[in-house]
């Protein structure tokens, strides 16, 4: 077989960027930011002054510096560009056009699917790191329609996940942070929701026991890369008849 350069790149095999917010988090494994998440290569790229604030505060200002780092991910190779935070959603838009390439910058965005999936009379429960931020106008913006079957639980006031992720005091306890997750999952189970979503990339590494604590399908962050990826890069199926 023959091969070719691309883009004068110097490295190759990555076709998942994701951008990343300018923060000081430990990012343990399973979070979005951490490579040994994954079952396939992946490419990052940090947005220089981009914070968690600045994510959580929907600042607009920040878009020519996440495109400068999408772009710098496309010349290196990438197929599809996702990020770590989902407040970027407010940029989904705009940076679907400007980029050309799929991007996917919230996993609320599996909300519609999601919505196909639960009974009727059900509702999906959403634990997010700011549920003030999560506003019927900021899901209009990223075009998910607002509604009485999304419930929303915020972490916001989780002394763990507060001074980890949102004031980032430098250092993360796993195990207090996944009892705020389970208890803010078990309290969406009594309200009657059908299945949970996982809207901070920090919780991925608490689906299990989200799911092991409430019996409902869990959807996060991997799970929507997992899915984009094997759409771009379909499994070869090897077996016999």
């Amino acid at each position: 077989m023959k091969y070719t350069i691309k883009n004068q790149q110097v490295s190759y095999g990555e076709a998942m960027g994701i951008l990343l917010l300018d923060s000081v988090i430990p990012f343990i494994p399973g979070d979005v930011a951490n490579a040994t998440t994954y079952d396939f290569p992946v490419r990052f790229k940090k947005i220089p002054g981009f914070s968690v604030a600045r994510a959580v505060g929907k600042d607009d200002t920040v878009y020519e510096d996440l495109l400068t780092a999408a772009r710098d991910l496309a010349a290196n190779g990438v197929r599809a560009v996702t990020g770590d935070c989902g407040f970027m959603a407010l940029h989904q838009q705009r940076l679907q056009q400007d980029l050309g390439l799929p991007v996917f910058l919230s996993s609320l965005l599996q909300i519609p699917f999601i919505r196909h999936l639960v009974p009727v009379g059900t509702g999906i429960g959403i634990i997010t790191a700011d549920s003030q931020g999560l506003t019927p106008a900021f899901l209009e913006k990223i075009k998910i329609p607002p509604g009485p079957d999304l419930v929303i639980q915020g972490l916001e006031t989780c002394p763990e996940f507060a001074a980890a992720v949102l004031t980032e005091k430098g250092s993360l306890d796993a195990d207090k942070i996944q009892d705020e997750v389970t208890a803010a999952a078990r309290s969406l189970r009594t309200q009657g929701v059908g299945a949970i979503l996982l809207e901070c990339s920090v919780l991925p590494p608490y689906a299990r026991a989200v799911h092991q604590a409430t019996g409902l399908p869990v959807f996060d962050y991997i799970t929507m890369i997992n899915y984009v990826f094997h759409a771009l890069e379909p499994h070869r199926y090897r077996g016999f008849m």
